[in-house]
């Protein structure tokens, strides 16, 4: 069993998903915003925070998926993060009648852009390129200090106490794993009507300062979720949920009102 934490003590029921690298507590500030409105529940993925670690062979998403389930017993109000929203994702498609609303924050389901804009992909991949060098290198501390630098809060690496760099650092062998969803689709969210099946209203939140590629990402899945709309938070990076909680927190709360109308 994973582990998890609760954020606030409002009647509505919410279930929060964290991006790579990160860990339950990462949802504080936007739980906090939420106190009386939500009760927040955040579990730490695979391989992350307090939770076991994931072996390296079963297929990571499908295990990601299956621990969120967990905390799924009746509809929800469900919230993602970068590759935590993937995962959202995945859900709403799979089991639309657990889910009222969708929130997705920056999700990095990179198989929209490969299938609908290519092009805007490769620029990615160039743009990325010294990570993925890093990773095959099996430069792990370098590949986790760009990483940072790229999809991270601002906080520069050697400003980070030597605990946070080791965990992050640790865990760059996780993000390969993620590739066979999130580039790949092994779950096959982009066949045709797949993504209509999530017919709740869906928000996807974009930070004005984050890469090209989240643009992209949106603009794919706004067009093949049939509820959906986009909000962009001025000041935002890729990191909104940490650097903008309140204006993250006001954004989810506005979608759980359209939710219940």
């Amino acid at each position: 069993m994973t582990h998890a934490q609760t954020f606030g003590r409002g009647n509505k029921q919410a279930l929060a998903i964290h991006c790579t690298l990160a860990h339950s507590g990462a949802w504080r500030g936007v739980g906090d915003a939420l106190h009386d409105q939500l009760t927040l529940t955040a579990f730490d993925l695979p391989g992350h925070g307090k939770s076991p670690d994931w072996d390296y062979k079963t297929d990571l998403h499908e295990l990601c998926r299956d621990a969120a389930l967990a905390y799924l017993p009746g509809p929800r109000d469900l919230i993602g993060h970068s590759f935590g929203a993937t995962v959202a994702l995945r859900l709403a498609v799979e089991h639309p009648d657990l889910v009222r609303s969708l929130t997705l924050i920056e999700p990095v389901f990179f198989a929209a852009v490969i299938a609908d804009a290519p092009e805007r992909m490769a620029a990615h991949d160039l743009e990325t390129a010294p990570i993925t060098s890093a990773l095959v290198a099996e430069d792990h501390a370098r590949a986790a200090q760009l990483f940072n630098r790229f999809w991270g809060d601002g906080t520069k690496w050697d400003a980070m106490s030597a605990a946070t760099r080791r965990y992050l650092t640790e865990r760059m062998t996780i993000v390969p794993g993620q590739s066979a969803m999130i580039f790949e689709d092994n779950a096959g969210l982009m066949a045709p009507g797949k993504l209509a099946r999530a017919k709740m209203p869906c928000l996807l939140i974009e930070g004005a300062m984050s890469p090209d590629i989240i643009d992209a990402i949106h603009s794919s899945l706004v067009h093949r979720l049939p509820n959906a709309v986009r909000a962009t938070i001025a000041g935002a990076g890729h990191m909104s949920p940490l650097t903008h909680p309140n204006e993250v927190a006001s954004l989810i709360l506005r979608l759980i009102e359209v939710a219940e109308e």
